[in-house]
């Protein structure tokens, strides 16, 4: 897409910036204070790393539940109908690249719903694992202490957290591919404004 044809089109509203950015900042801290952990696991500072682990899978909750109750109630580029994109995930099948379109991503809308489930089950598993090792978080009411039931949570977290580090690199390996067509995208989620070319694709698909 040529981008000296495009005008700048504001798209998304602050709220939807705002939990973007709330996310982004607890998965970030979530990796920081897990990763930290692990490396002083003999040492008294884990402890307290763990606590701020656990605050931030809450922050993480807490964004997590902001965006699903937007996506419902809030403006169009802001509905979860903004990601369902069908036609156009089928044309990826058949290596046809969808034209751009205000909102988000038709392409990498799936990606994008695939990644808020694994976030809800990351937080979840997240919240087991706190309950059963350390007794604490909402679910330790009910699964305080049984620590039998560690293994069943731990796994799932692990392969989750693979899968967010995936999801990260391919999040950032997809901005760079954008703006080496000449797409600016990456301000979308700063200032709310896309670059849209009359041409672009203003279905849902």
């Amino acid at each position: 897409m040529n981008t000296q044809a495009s005008q700048p089109v504001r798209v998304f509203d602050p709220l939807l910036r705002i939990t973007h950015w709330w996310i982004v900042l607890a998965i970030v801290a979530l990796i920081g204070t897990s990763q930290l952990a692990e490396f002083f696991e003999h040492d008294t500072t884990a402890e307290l790393l763990w606590s701020w682990h656990i605050v931030s899978g809450y922050a993480l909750a807490a964004g997590l539940a902001v965006r699903l109750l937007w996506g419902l109630v809030g403006p169009a580029s802001a509905r979860w109908t903004d990601l369902w994109h069908p036609r156009a995930w089928k044309g990826l099948l058949n290596l046809r690249w969808p034209r751009a379109r205000r909102g988000h991503d038709a392409a990498a809308s799936l990606a994008f719903i695939g990644f808020y489930l694994l976030v809800a089950m990351m937080v979840l598993t997240g919240f087991g694992l706190a309950a059963t090792e350390f007794q604490t978080g909402p679910m330790a009411s009910l699964l305080g202490g049984m620590k039998q039931l560690e293994e069943l949570f731990e796994e799932p977290h692990e392969v989750g957290f693979a899968l967010i580090l995936g999801f990260i690199g391919l999040h950032l390996a997809a901005i760079a591919f954008h703006h080496w067509r000449g797409e600016r995208v990456a301000q979308a989620m700063i200032n709310g404004k896309q670059f849209v070319s009359d041409e672009a694709e203003v279905s849902h698909g």
